[in-house]
């Protein structure tokens, strides 16, 4: 389990295409530390397991599906991701519950910038909007936020000086894909109220 307060904001060192995967190799010397292979790692809030590990680098597989259903398929060399190791028993949970499982991806559709934060228009997959709520949480590319304003297809969330400092949503434009993550609270309040979409009836 995560809980979306990222760790560091890692580079792709490396990107080696293995037919229906391929392979990361992340630099990131603040969750490499102690690493050992089958650790994870959240990479943009996707938990990825931990191949290999050297100096301040480790390697980790992404599966086909994970590159088509996130937006880690957009990644390069010298792309920059928000890193995070699990959260250790008996740790803070200083974000909210995060599992590292994707359920979408959103865009960047507008930023407004103010003296002391900045408001972020992203869009929202129509299958998700159920479950963002104002002042709710959501994770975007790993990162806890809480939402500002939640519309019909889109959210905002409001970033100050030290998210946009040490995240990748200091660096997105207009345009860049994000992933997205709910609240798996509401998913479970949902199923148990059986109106999931494959809820027993």
């Amino acid at each position: 389990m995560f809980t979306g307060i990222v760790e560091e904001l890692g580079e792709i060192t490396a990107v080696e295409d293995l037919g229906d995967a391929c392979r990361f190799r992340v630099r990131g010397p603040v969750v490499t530390e102690g690493a050992k292979h089958g650790d994870s790692i959240a990479v943009n809030g996707v938990c990825l397991t931990v191949v290999d590990h050297e100096g301040d680098e480790f390697t980790a597989d992404v599966m086909a599906e994970t590159l088509v259903r996130s937006s880690l398929g957009a990644l390069s060399v010298g792309s920059r991701a928000n890193l995070e190791r699990p959260m250790a028993v008996g740790g803070r949970l200083g974000g909210h519950i995060v599992q590292g499982h994707v359920d979408g991806t959103g865009e960047i559709l507008e930023r407004k910038p103010s003296d002391h934060w900045e408001i972020v228009k992203i869009s929202l997959p129509a299958d998700l909007t159920r479950y963002v709520v104002e002042k709710g949480s959501i994770t975007v590319d790993g990162i806890s936020l809480t939402v500002v304003d939640a519309g019909p297809d889109y959210f905002t969330v409001s970033l100050i000086p030290t998210t946009l400092a040490l995240t990748t949503l200091g660096h997105k434009q207009p345009g860049d894909p994000v992933n997205l993550e709910v609240d798996v609270v509401a998913k479970y309040v949902e199923r148990l109220l059986g109106s999931g979409q494959g809820a027993d009836r």
